[in-house]
């Protein structure tokens, strides 16, 4: 915070919260904010109907529960104190951002951002082994996926997605966060809703899916995982084309290594497809870091020059 020139920072919903403190508070109406000053102990204002849900922290931050005849406002406002510059969580609703600037027209504010962004990019040995229990759960169901245990021919693919949900929540996740499975030309489209499409045999299936983990300290680390399945005989071209991709795969996973530019590792990557006469549909970037939230730092795209650090935990995919 000093090095940034920030007073205070203030956090209310979205993941840095839970990432600090366990605790992840409810989209509500109701004001929820850790008042974080650079000199000063950490205080959670949180409505008096949430304070069941807060796993005290004593070590961590204070609690300050509000009634609902209280103005939450106020109170943050005087946690702030004579600070002058504010950090604001990039997810927090703007209707307490602007409360707030009218209550505090001495403040400038700012995001958190350059504050918290760093330290989450950077996975301490913790981190890493929640990771590690969240991919290898959805390994094991693309494992079934691949294997033919998932049945796809005849069903729609909003079927399928269900059936996957289903997998994610009984490997261990508390949350599915996405489950696309996208049939013949569907699966042109990245982000496809899954439907009524009926899947039928001897064509390609794609599957994107993952959820939310919660670590030993209630904080929830994601999974994210995708795989092309052909419901028959793949074509040659099919097989060609899914070669130009392994090998896609594989140049950016070996490009990558700390003090290498994140945007190198997207170039190494996107050279292959391009090379094979596929870059127009590339349309994506080679992939992003994942943690409390499935997309976070470092995204591996071209213009990002910041370099990989050790403990960046990133994707690689460049389908």
């Amino acid at each position: 915070m000093a090095v940034q020139g920030i007073d205070v920072c203030l956090l209310s919903v979205g993941p840095d919260l839970p990432w600090l403190t366990g605790y992840e508070a409810m989209p509500l109406e109701r004001l929820t904010m850790l008042v974080v000053p650079a000199d000063a102990d950490a205080t959670l204002v949180v409505p008096a109907l949430e304070v069941a849900r807060v796993v005290p922290r004593d070590e961590l931050f204070a609690i300050r529960p509000w009634g609902e005849t209280d103005n939450p406002i106020t109170i943050v406002s005087d946690l702030i104190g004579s600070s002058a510059n504010a950090a604001i969580g990039e997810r927090t609703w703007a209707r307490f951002l602007v409360e707030l600037q009218h209550a505090r027209p001495d403040l400038t504010f700012t995001t958190t951002a350059p504050v918290i962004g760093p330290l989450r990019a950077v996975k301490d040995a913790a981190e890493v082994r929640a990771l590690r229990r969240a991919a290898q759960a959805v390994d094991r169901i693309a494992a079934q996926l691949q294997a033919g245990e998932i049945p796809l021919i005849g069903r729609t693919e909003a079927e399928v997605s269900a059936d996957i949900g289903r997998r994610i929540l009984a490997e261990g996740h508390h949350r599915v966060n996405f489950a696309i499975v996208a049939a013949g030309e569907n699966a042109a489209s990245p982000h496809h809703e899954p439907g009524s499409r009926v899947i039928g045999a001897n064509e390609v299936v794609l599957c994107d899916f993952g959820g939310t983990m919660a670590d030993a300290d209630g904080v929830g680390y994601c999974s994210d995982i995708t795989r092309c399945v052909v419901t028959g005989t793949p074509t040659s071209r099919m097989t060609e084309v899914y070669g130009h991709l392994h090998t896609a795969e594989a140049v950016g996973l070996a490009a990558g290594g700390s003090g290498i530019p994140a945007e190198d590792v997207d170039t190494a990557t996107r050279s292959i497809i391009e090379d094979a006469g596929f870059g127009e549909w590339f349309m994506h970037r080679t992939g992003h870091g994942i943690g409390v939230e499935e997309h976070e730092d470092p995204y591996i795209v071209l213009g990002n020059r910041k370099p990989l650090e050790v403990g960046n935990a990133y994707s690689v995919e460049p389908g």
